[in-house]
């Protein structure tokens, strides 16, 4: 998607990449949050004997899981699908922009690359509710509408061919740097577990 929705990209579709990007970051943030505050709700519902050290424990094991998933290289569990492209050239860039961002700010509803889409979600249900689970969600959504501003300089090919190397480059030290994220996620959970 990052490769698609590019300055250079916008420009041959007779699109405005900022709008196409503002409305995908509208799109992966509000859809998001919107999952974020059902999981919540849902998590109020089902998980309240669970008690704030029960929640952390939990926590902590799906951070343990998905550590293991991701840096076991096993594929994560999920759909094995991608946006359908073909909206790029039936429909507006905001169109596309807030529909590819709402999929894509869920993280579930396409290939999920790390096991942090699940733990992000389960964290959205362990704040027991609604409001928390979407500000924790959202986030999520939030953070990745904003992978679209990496391609912001692709202006020519040539830029385009340097971002896909870039990214090629990138993908090891990231999944990398995101397991160490989840495994200090983890000590702060297991702290707050036994506290």
């Amino acid at each position: 998607m990052l490769a698609s929705i590019t300055p250079l990209g916008e420009r041959g579709r007779q699109a405005t990449w900022g709008i196409t990007v503002t409305f995908f970051l509208f799109g992966a943030t509000t859809a998001a949050a919107a999952a974020g505050a059902l999981a919540g709700a849902l998590g109020g519902l089902l998980l309240p004997a669970l008690g704030s050290h029960g929640r952390f424990a939990a926590l902590a094991v799906a951070l343990l899981a998905a550590i293991a998933l991701d840096a076991g290289g096993a594929r994560v569990p999920g759909p094995r699908r991608q946006v359908d492209e073909r909206w790029l050239d039936e429909y507006r860039g905001w169109v596309y922009g807030a529909g590819f961002g709402a999929q894509l700010g869920l993280g579930f509803t396409t290939i999920v690359s790390s096991a942090a889409t699940y733990v992000a979600l389960i964290a959205a249900a362990l704040t027991g509710e609604a409001v928390a689970g979407a500000l924790v969600f959202g986030c999520f959504g939030a953070v990745r509408g904003l992978s679209l501003l990496a391609a912001a300089r692709v202006q020519r090919p040539d830029q385009l061919v340097a971002l896909h190397a870039a990214l090629l480059r990138w993908q090891r030290p990231v999944t990398r740097a995101g397991i160490a994220v989840l495994g200090a996620v983890l000590v702060l959970a297991s702290a707050g577990s036994l506290a």
